[in-house]
């Protein structure tokens, strides 16, 4: 959108060219500003289906415009989830991340110890925290 100097008579109006560049801008900021917010939801048990899950949740926070952070989906990459201090290594950088973020998001209605703890941290440090089913509704928490 570029706004024009002159108004439809063809006369210049550096008023409104100001005000209509003011909003523009703002618009534009607005369109550039993406919070971050830190994904919460399974890992452990059936890990196949906790994964697939744990992207389209991620997938969902995008497309509501935020960028997510999913450390389950990360961390397991080079850290072993089976070894006890592996374990509290990657928890440990989750909640680095999560001081990041916006909002914490939870997802479904199943809560692993992972999750549990992460939930007590957030509520602990007054993070806010949005409930979602696993399809992606809000819900109340």
């Amino acid at each position: 959108m570029s706004t024009d100097k002159y108004n439809l008579e063809g006369y210049y109006d550096p008023t409104a060219y100001e005000a209509l560049t003011s909003i523009e801008q703002e618009e534009k900021a607005v369109r550039s500003f993406w919070p971050l917010v830190y994904i919460c939801s399974p890992y452990s048990g059936d890990i196949g289906n906790n994964i697939k899950s744990a992207r389209r949740y991620s997938r969902f926070a995008v497309d509501m415009g935020y960028i997510p952070i999913t450390p389950h989906l990360l961390y397991p990459q080079f850290l072993d989830d089976n070894n006890l201090a592996e374990r509290s290594l990657g928890l440990f950088f989750g909640n680095v991340l999560m001081a990041k973020c916006a909002e914490v998001w939870v997802f479904g209605t199943y809560i692993s110890s992972g999750m549990k703890a992460e939930i007590e941290r957030a509520k602990r440090k007054k993070y806010p925290i949005r409930y979602f089913s696993e399809d992606c509704r809000e819900v109340s928490g």
